[in-house]
């Protein structure tokens, strides 16, 4: 057994022996330990992105890092799970940094773990690209993670490229950045697992943090990924701001019939990072898993699970 499964096991064993309750005073300690300019940072983040709960220190207001304990005592077993299903020790490092992160604010493993070699998504290690490419990109913004795949596997190098944003302004930004380039297909949709409609909840932080919700006032059409495109798709990116999962539902003819790569941000609550990889193996057991990080050593975010 090597050092890094040494310290997923210590510390998963730790979690094991605890009750809910005593995982989240062990986290509150902890908290209140480390710096107060970090505790600062992380409240006013968590207030900008309320993805994960909130925390409000003079008011007494600590949800976020209950929801931590609340997923590491509930889902122990799915972490372990995760950890056995994963493809190489980078992976297994980064697992064990975001557990360690979350229970005790190891910022040095998490730190260790970023990506320093390749673009978002993309780990020309294991992710093979050829002419042949129909890339569906679930959550564009102003079509960045396009932009890295052109440059880095060439601009010759697909077939057609499917884009989906459903903000206004990035949508239009969007179309004028991949204007020069040929079989862009725009789409001002929400991707979701119904077809029908929803409404744009605009974050105060940024446009590439806008959610839907059932209620608002701008409204966008839903569609599912399998009624949506007809043609075989093999690689599909997600970013869509926790919704994720019910993207994957309504992509999942898809994924059981073209097996296509899939790049799938895991990082917009507490429990995707273990979810959607479960969804995915329940769909195609052949799918083989990886983690990369290309966030902060703060609080981990910009987790991408690569399934191929």
């Amino acid at each position: 057994m090597i050092i890094i499964d040494k310290n997923f096991k210590y510390l998963i064993n730790t979690i094991k022996k605890q009750t809910l309750e005593e995982t989240y005073q062990e986290i509150r300690n902890k908290f209140s330990k480390i710096n107060i300019g970090i505790q600062k940072s992380l409240e006013d983040f968590f207030e900008k992105f309320p993805y994960w709960g909130k925390l409000n220190i003079n008011e007494g207001i600590y949800e976020e890092l209950y929801n931590r304990a609340l997923s590491l005592n509930k889902h122990i077993d799915d972490f372990i799970w995760l950890y056995n299903n994963l493809e190489d020790y980078r992976s297994k490092q980064l697992l064990y940094a975001i557990i360690s992160n979350w229970y005790q604010f190891d910022f040095e493993t998490l730190e260790n773990s970023i990506e320093k070699n390749y673009p978002h998504y993309f780990d020309l290690d294991i992710i093979n690209c050829d002419k042949n490419e129909v890339i569906v990109d679930l959550g564009s913004y102003i079509g960045d993670t396009v932009i890295d795949y052109l440059k880095y596997y060439g601009e010759d190098n697909y077939k057609k490229i499917y884009c989906y944003e459903i903000t206004d302004k990035s949508f239009e930004i969007l179309k004028n950045n991949l204007a020069y380039q040929k079989n862009i297909d725009f789409r001002k949709k929400a991707v979701i697992d119904v077809n029908g409609t929803t409404f744009i909840n605009e974050s105060i932080a940024d446009a590439s943090a806008n959610t839907i919700n059932d209620i608002g006032e701008k409204e966008i059409k839903t569609v599912k990924l399998d009624d949506d495109i007809n043609e075989k798709i093999t690689m599909i990116k997600m970013d869509i701001e926790g919704s994720e999962q019910k993207a994957l539902i309504g992509c999942q003819k898809h994924i059981k019939n073209d097996k296509p790569k899939l790049l799938i941000s895991v990082y917009h609550n507490h429990e995707d990072l273990w979810k959607i990889p479960k969804m995915i193996k329940d769909l195609n057991n052949e799918y083989k898993l990886y983690l990369r990080y290309y966030g902060n050593n703060i609080f981990p975010t910009e987790i991408v699970l690569i399934a191929i």
